[in-house]
């Protein structure tokens, strides 16, 4: 399957694996072996991977039909928070990727899903069905899956008209000022670096996240978060834009690990987990709330500060 971009004004100096990455939502590791195989054609050219885009250039990319577009079914455990005949709710665990791309093809949620549920929603398929939205690989918690196309876009519209209510637990650096706040500030695509989201993005949308105080340990806070729109990476990128990155995060702020004057305290992973979800079920109407408890890693975290912190 090949497919061509045209590089803009705005994606210009970028280079060609990250270009790539982006525009196909395959993995930077796997376009690199694309490129070196010569699936990756710039103006009818090979070039290396680290070759700097340009204004105008014509990129093809080519990616082989086989094994990349089969979704293959594999026995891996879920946390099952709720089943029916039109959707599935589960509880994702940290380190888990929510669907298959080239150099990641096992392992996913959508693997495991494919091993449990007879049908899925095609919208999406092959590698994708039922996905109404997603969760980071580091974050862990909750997220629907539809089995049927009109669940799918009726969670679909839920998710647009703001009908639907996420709210996450987050671990952040420091001490946060007030015990509620808001942050409204627009993102959209870093120009300098096209796997982060900005706050000074040349083309941003409008991003809201609202927070509260669960508890203050000085050197970090845990707050609830709840989004109302659905920018990509927003909670991370806003708590980052604000001073109080999440712990964890490699990307953004970048705090693997705390200083504290009885020792040092280390992150694996982003502290960041989708703890409640609220929907209004597609087929009856009514309104249903689904919880998932946090997980072991951020817990331990939570008992290390509470203990360096008294």
């Amino acid at each position: 399957m090949g497919n061509k971009y045209t590089v803009s004004f705005d994606e210009m100096n970028e280079r060609l694996d990250s270009f790539l990455s982006l525009k196909s939502n395959i993995k930077r590791s796997g376009i690199q072996r694309l490129i070196k195989s010569g699936l990756a054609m710039v103006n009818g050219g090979v070039e290396k991977p680290g070759y700097k885009v340009r204004a105008g250039d014509v990129i093809e990319l080519i990616v082989p039909d086989e094994p990349d577009t089969i979704l293959i079914a594999e026995d891996i455990p879920l946390d099952i928070l709720w089943e029916d005949d039109h959707m599935v709710v589960v509880n994702k665990p940290p380190g888990m990727v929510v669907y298959p791309a080239v150099g990641n093809r096992s392992g996913t949620l959508m693997n495991a899903l494919a091993f449990r549920c007879r049908k899925l929603s095609p919208v999406g398929a092959p590698l994708r069905p039922g996905i109404v939205h997603r969760l980071d690989k580091d974050t862990s918690g909750i997220i629907v899956i539809a089995k049927d196309n009109v669940t799918h876009y009726n969670l679909v519209d839920q998710f647009r008209e703001r009908e639907i209510e996420k709210q996450y637990l987050a671990l952040v650096f420091g001490d946060l000022k007030d015990d509620n706040g808001e942050i409204k500030k627009a993102i959209g695509r870093s120009w300098s670096n096209r796997k982060k989201m900005s706050t000074k993005a040349r083309r941003a949308k409008e991003a809201i996240t609202q927070y509260e105080v669960v508890q203050r340990f000085g050197y970090a806070t845990l707050a609830r978060v709840r989004i109302l729109t659905g920018r990509t990476h927003q909670i991370r990128v806003h708590f980052a834009f604000i001073g109080h990155p999440v712990l964890g995060d490699s990307l953004y702020g970048k705090k693997l690990k705390l200083e504290t004057e009885k020792g040092f305290i280390k992150f694996s992973r982003q502290m960041l987990h989708a703890c409640s979800l609220k929907l209004k079920h597609p087929a009856t109407g009514d309104y249903r709330e689904f919880k998932a408890p946090m997980p072991g890693d951020m817990q331990e975290a939570i008992d290390k500060l509470k203990e360096f912190s008294t």
